[in-house]
């Protein structure tokens, strides 16, 4: 299963794409009842979405619509925005509606929205930078929503699938609360940290210069591991991907601060040597593993 951030990368919708998108959300706005009554008019015109739009349900599926319009231009697309698209595509499948039409309606959309940039931007270059957003977003759109479908096909495949659906959705939900557990774990260690870091600074003011100065930069290395690791968590909670270069960093960053209180304890050469050993292998499996991503996201 695909994360936000992963169809992202695969459609090139950068920040920039982001940002541009949040910058058509006044004339959007604008045009948001406009939008409403020519996309209901389109529906209308066909008896197959017509005979879904009845009048029980109407002024609810009118909101919906209006609501999603203007999502397309929040500015915000995590994994939260991919859930809610699921959602939508969904609710399609649940009332029996083809994936004909809504590729059909999407690309309705998808005009209306190209229409109105050209005729509200006269810079090419600009209009040209939003247009390409605006493609993006929509493909992305349709992409989430016609999985639904996909998955629907499945279900005549395997009798189990609703068991499997509920499970997986059970063990996603039950991830990002531990993934949420943890950042705030590490909140809290890295608090600790700080704590440390004050206490090591008082003893160099009471005379203990040498290992005052040790203990805080091993303080401080610590806290750097935390503030990684809890960035990588936070990345990890939006969609990003896992960066096994944070965990291998944040061990050489451990093995530093070990060299460092060894040689306070001015312990034996033989234990320094093994750390320090230890040190260079970590240093070329880090530099191993980053070729690796570059390769990877260059390919």
């Amino acid at each position: 299963m695909f994360t936000m951030q992963d169809l992202r990368d695969h459609y090139r919708f950068t920040e920039q794409d982001a940002e541009l998108l949040q910058s058509l959300q006044p004339l959007a706005e604008q045009n948001r009842e406009r939008f409403t009554l020519e996309f209901y008019d389109y529906l209308y015109s066909l008896p197959e979405t017509a005979a879904i739009l009845n009048s029980s349900n109407r002024q609810n599926l009118r909101d919906m619509h209006s609501n999603w319009f203007m999502s397309l231009f929040n500015g915000i697309y995590d994994n939260h925005y991919m859930n809610h698209l699921a959602r939508i595509g969904h609710a399609h499948v649940r009332v029996g509606l083809s994936v004909h039409f809504v590729n059909a309606a999407m690309n309705q959309i998808r005009h209306f929205l190209l229409g109105l940039i050209d005729v509200n931007y006269t810079d090419r270059e600009q209009r040209r930078c939003l247009r390409e957003a605006v493609e993006k977003i929509l493909d992305m759109n349709l992409d989430v929503m016609s999985t639904s479908y996909r998955e629907e096909e499945m279900k005549k495949v395997f009798v189990s699938h609703k068991v499997e659906s509920l499970l997986i959705r059970a063990t996603e939900r039950f991830t990002y609360g531990l993934n949420l557990a943890l950042v705030l774990a590490l909140a809290g260690v890295s608090i600790s940290v700080v704590t440390l870091f004050v206490w090591d600074i008082v003893h160099i003011f009471s005379g203990n210069i040498e290992k005052g100065i040790l203990s805080a930069l091993g303080s401080l290395l610590i806290l750097w591991m935390m503030i990684e690791l809890m960035d990588n968590e936070i990345k990890n909670l939006k969609g990003g991907k896992f960066n096994i270069l944070v965990f291998i960093g944040v061990i050489i960053v451990a093995m530093i601060r070990e060299i460092l209180i060894s040689t306070m304890r001015h312990d034996d050469l033989t234990t320094q040597a093994f750390l320090a050993g230890t040190l260079l292998i970590l240093g070329i499996v880090y530099y191993l593993v980053s070729l690796a991503q570059r390769d990877a996201s260059k390919a």
